[in-house]
């Protein structure tokens, strides 16, 4: 399900992440003193971890998602939705739900 595809040193890990036929790009960046970064990239949209600002994303106009509690990308995959922008609200990535029952629509 998960490969490396990129490594910059130990500090940024790129993934390509294969769920249910649909490919994304994982980025698990490693921080000081803090949890990583984490961020999942779709077609459509993304799911961002909870240092991300999902009110910047609002303003955008992206479809973006928050998952917080996260240090992986599988930890991604298996939490829930913890918010989403309006664009994303659209695509049926609602609050609650478990990010992979609707990785297709990312």
């Amino acid at each position: 399900m998960l490969g490396v595809v990129m490594s910059v040193s130990d500090l940024i890990r790129i993934r390509e992440v294969n769920v249910e036929g649909k490919k994304l790009t994982g980025i698990e960046i490693s921080l000081p003193n803090s949890p990583p970064a984490v961020i999942l990239i779709g077609e459509k949209g993304f799911a961002m971890c909870g240092l991300l600002d999902i009110q910047a994303a609002e303003r955008l106009g992206v479809v973006a998602v928050k998952v917080q509690g996260v240090k992986t990308i599988e930890d991604m995959l298996a939490k829930e939705i913890s918010d989403s922008t309006s664009k994303a609200r659209e695509h049926g990535l609602v609050k609650g739900v478990k990010l992979i029952d609707v990785i297709n629509k990312l």
